[in-house]
């Protein structure tokens, strides 16, 4: 017994290293095929199996349901190993465990293992084609003297962003808009486009061929800085809402628990494949601005406590609630 004792760390030295990954890694999303979310989630798939060897392998997984909310309640109890992770969004880890009546089953922060923020989102402000103003400031203006309640605006549901963002700026702008909620963002521009709703915040890569075929008209986005596919629409804050900035984004988490040099494989090939020069172009098509700042698991996580406190703010201050 103590010689098998003393020749154990030699034996131990003897066998291969355990090399991560040592089979597919799946990479899922809340959301149905064929969305942004997927869109992105399929690009990124691609480029981190590059990044992480010549043998990975990333699988999307499509779990749909809730917003995300059932995906990200079924991530949280997965086995930390880093083979599974999920592409979420500000739906599922910021708006939903604010609005939800009774909260989420999950903290969208502490249940969850950081492994890097993808990229930002800003959506885009439309108006029917008809509708008496042109430029941002014009619209804004007419929004601004209309009578409260005269000016209808559509989304693509109750609690989601594309609420969110035209009651915050009803808030901002001293006057309230008359809601009218469809089941899908398809129904919402087609609403938009038939004057069923004078106006909306749409989620970016959904409303750009609408406007570029003239069905509606481009006006605004809403994030912090203005969009490379359309230069010549200023933000929000520029056309006369300070410091209005909503944005949705994509961050990269695994459950809670990950090792360290896990999370950091899984980090260091996310960086590298956002730093592609073809993959930022390719996500910039379905609407995402890849991140490019310091991407660690520290940053990816006061990333998403900065963007849970925001969209807490935004919740309380709009009065908006999810039903179970």
């Amino acid at each position: 017994m103590r010689r098998l004792l003393l020749a154990l760390p030699l034996l131990l030295a003897a066998l291969p290293a355990w090399a991560f990954p040592d089979r597919p890694i799946t990479l899922a999303t809340g959301y149905a095929p064929g969305g942004s979310t997927d869109i992105a989630a399929r690009l990124l798939a691609e480029r981190l199996a590059a990044n992480l060897g010549p043998e990975a392998r990333v699988v999307v997984e499509n779990r749909p349901g809730a917003a995300g909310i059932v995906a990200s309640d079924w991530l949280r109890r997965q086995a930390p190993d880093g083979h599974t992770i999920m592409l979420v969004e500000s739906s599922s880890h910021a708006i939903a465990p604010a609005a939800l009546v009774g909260g989420t089953r999950y903290d969208p922060v502490a249940d969850f293992s950081h492994l890097g923020v993808i990229g930002t989102a800003p959506l885009l402000m439309i108006v029917n084609k008809d509708f008496p103003a042109t430029t941002a400031p014009e619209v804004l203006a007419r929004l601004r003297a209309a009578p409260p309640e005269s000016i209808t605006y559509a989304t693509s549901g109750v609690g989601t962003i594309v609420h969110l963002a035209p009651e915050m700026l009803a808030l901002d702008l001293k006057t309230r808009f008359v809601h009218i909620p469809y089941r899908s963002g398809g129904q919402m521009l087609t609403a938009i486009f038939q004057g069923e709703g004078q106006f909306g915040i749409a989620v970016l890569a959904s409303a750009a061929q609408q406007v570029r075929d003239g069905m509606v008209r481009g006006i605004a986005v809403t994030g912090n800085r203005r969009f490379p596919f359309f230069p010549d629409l200023p933000t929000l804050a520029e056309a006369g809402v300070p410091g209005y900035d909503i944005a949705t984004w994509n961050i990269l988490l695994g459950p809670p628990g990950m090792p360290a040099t896990v999370q950091a494989a899984l980090n260091r090939a996310l960086v590298a494949s956002l730093a592609e020069p073809a993959l930022q172009q390719r996500l910039l098509t379905a609407g995402v601005d890849a991140w490019t700042a310091p991407n660690g698991p520290a940053e990816a996580r006061e990333f998403l406590v900065h963007e849970v406190a925001k969209f807490r703010t935004v919740v309380e201050r709009t009065g908006v609630r999810l039903e179970p």
